[in-house]
């Protein structure tokens, strides 16, 4: 008879049984094959100590040059944070915000966040407010966007080598780097190992035990049982009751989340809204002594193939035309299909969402091209460029998307079969 502890699938609900690990192994749901855990050996102490390298990385990348920009002996430079500034003197103060908070806050928090965690725990002590330090990390985690900015940040560099001569910064690499250490501290993190820690070796502290053992076929929500999406506890409500806080980290709890359907229509519908303008209005105006051109998304698509730079026009459109549509697409799809209580191939539904969470943020590469080009190309009477409007419909339809992806409940598509299956 097993008698591990039991686990619940956060994107089907199912409630199994936790198992044994070699390092670096995964154990996945045996419905809808969601990652339940990984065994990360030694996770906190190369977590910190990635996260510690990532802090002094990050301190330099934003206080250096991304890049310059050199014409008839004037170099103009920019930092990120002077980039965003001249989005927000030039008036387009929303992506100005956009671009601050997905590669400047975000980032800073979960950087702060988790050295806040780990530092004390290492000296063998708790962290003070734990639970509110773990909840910004677990807010920061998919709004952080720093892989997106270099990329973004190398399309840019193309676009500027056909106007000037580059001078690559001192952030540019510093950058790179952050991208690739705050991945690795992201993996790293073990919040399975950190709560043991915090709990005095205790891995959870909810009523698993009075579930019993037998859990074929048997959710979370069957039993009673409200499943925390940051921490991963699972709790007893009160008797009636909809919704709590996790006794660990006092996260709101749910046995769905509420309004699912309905709040993941209205961001659709902003976000098909605005998809519209978003391709059709220039995206960005540059003025120079020969005249001024409006480029959209796909002309800078366009300009990319024509100049050479093939292999970057297929991102570029990948990225910025074809992800939003297929994201929008593919949320209309299982909204509708959930709403209607369709019960056909559900784990195909769960995996059409997990890519469609996945690929969400590679949506903003567009936002830091125009973010670059705007800093940079500021050449007074020689040549400028600005923000065009479609550049806000656009970083607004990324967001509502990931909004949308965020608001629907995987563990819907999976009710109809429960019900089907008792």
């Amino acid at each position: 008879m097993t008698t591990g502890r039991l686990l619940a699938c956060h994107e089907c609900d199912l409630l199994q049984r936790e198992a044994p690990l070699p390092p670096n192994g995964v154990l996945r749901c045996c419905r809808c094959r969601a990652e339940l855990y990984r065994s990360h050996p030694d996770s906190l102490d190369r977590a910190l100590s990635f996260t510690f390298t990532s802090i002094v990385l990050f301190a330099i990348a934003n206080a250096y040059p991304i890049v310059g920009l050199a014409v008839n002996g004037d170099l103009v430079q920019t930092t990120l944070i002077g980039a965003v500034r001249v989005l927000y003197l030039d008036g387009i103060w929303p992506l100005a915000g956009l671009v601050f908070v997905t590669t400047i806050l975000m980032p800073a928090v979960q950087t702060v966040a988790m050295a806040y965690l780990l530092v004390p725990l290492r000296l063998r002590r708790v962290p003070y407010r734990a639970d509110l330090a773990f909840r910004l990390l677990r807010l920061a985690e998919p709004w952080g966007m720093t892989e997106v900015l270099i990329l973004g940040l190398l399309v840019a560099l193309v676009k500027l080598a056909h106007i000037a001569s580059v001078v690559p910064g001192v952030a540019l690499w510093s950058f790179g780097a952050l991208m690739l250490l705050l991945a690795a501290a992201s993996a790293a993190f073990d919040p399975r190992a950190l709560w043991a820690r915090i709990n005095h070796g205790e891995h959870s502290v909810g009523p698993e035990a009075d579930v019993g053992t037998s859990t074929a076929s048997c959710t979370a929500a069957g039993c009673g049982l409200m499943v925390c999406h940051s921490c991963g506890l699972m709790s007893k409500p009160a008797a009636h009751a909809h919704d709590a806080s996790c006794p660990r980290c006092d996260a709101h709890l749910h046995f769905r989340k509420p309004d699912s359907i309905t709040r993941t229509w209205a961001f659709l519908i902003a976000a098909m809204v605005l998809y519209i303008p978003a391709n059709v209005l220039p995206v960005m105006n540059t003025s120079s002594l020969f005249g001024s051109e409006k480029d959209t998304i796909m002309s800078g698509v366009v300009y990319l193939w024509t100049s050479g730079s093939w292999p970057l026009a297929i991102v570029v459109f990948i990225a910025s035309v074809a992800v939003p549509m297929l994201k929008i697409i593919a949320l209309l799809y299982l909204t509708v299909s959930t709403q209607l209580h369709s019960g056909w191939q559900p784990e195909q539904r769960t995996r059409i969402y997990r890519v469609v969470e996945l690929v969400g943020r590679w949506s903003m590469l567009d936002i830091y091209v125009i973010t670059m080009l705007v800093a940079l190309v500021q050449f007074n009477a020689l040549a400028t460029i600005q923000a065009g409007p479609a550049a806000i419909a656009f970083g607004s339809v990324v967001v509502l998307t990931m909004f949308a992806a965020m608001s629907f409940d995987p563990r819907l598509i999976w009710d109809l079969a429960e019900k089907n299956h008792g």
